[in-house]
């Protein structure tokens, strides 16, 4: 089954779920014990922490952390696994970066944005995290596509609202194909 986060973020095709960490957790939930989907397919928007990484590319990730920005700074922790992925971590780490950090803020330090680099992560989600967490729950396979609008910088939020009608084209379209081709069309 698709899902987005709806909002903005909204596709005809995908079933919407809430935005941030706690709705789409709650409404996913929700969705796996009444419509129980065999997969979960979540499609949306990102922010780059890497300016080498061209915008408005669509790709595929089987990874999520939810690193808060405080921590980068020595200033918090946590007990609990940060980092989940779907698929093994070491196919994860050796593939290109594409793990996907999620929290229910929005980076605008580029400063921070090199540390999460150094980590491995090199996009940021505000659902993702969760979407996986929940997956991981139910055995559910899962996968986020996603489309980068912005790098990570004090003006990340106008560079997002200029790419983010040219980025729901391009998922919509990717998502399409995906399903073509699965199809058999």
């Amino acid at each position: 089954m698709i899902y987005c986060a709806g909002q903005m973020e909204s596709f005809a095709f995908a079933k919407s779920i809430g935005v941030g960490l706690v709705e789409s957790a709650i409404n996913l939930t929700q969705s796996v014990l009444f419509d129980k989907p065999d997969e979960i397919v979540f499609i949306g928007t990102c922010g780059s922490y890497s300016t080498a990484i061209p915008l408005l590319e669509v790709f595929e990730s089987y990874g999520a952390s939810n690193i808060e920005l405080s921590f980068l700074e020595n200033k918090s922790y946590t007990s609990l696994d940060n980092i989940l992925t779907n698929v093994s971590r070491e196919t994860i780490l050796n593939a290109e970066q594409k793990i996907v950090n999620s929290s229910n803020y929005i980076s605008t330090d580029s400063n921070l944005a090199q540390k999460m680099l150094k980590l491995g992560i090199a996009y940021e989600n505000m659902e993702f995290f969760s979407i996986l967490k929940v997956a991981n729950h139910f055995n559910l396979p899962a996968i986020g596509i996603f489309c980068s609008t912005n790098y990570i910088h004090k003006n990340a939020r106008e560079e997002f609202l200029s790419n983010h009608k040219t980025a729901m084209q391009k998922l919509e379209s990717y998502v399409k194909n995906k399903l073509d081709s699965t199809l058999g069309k």
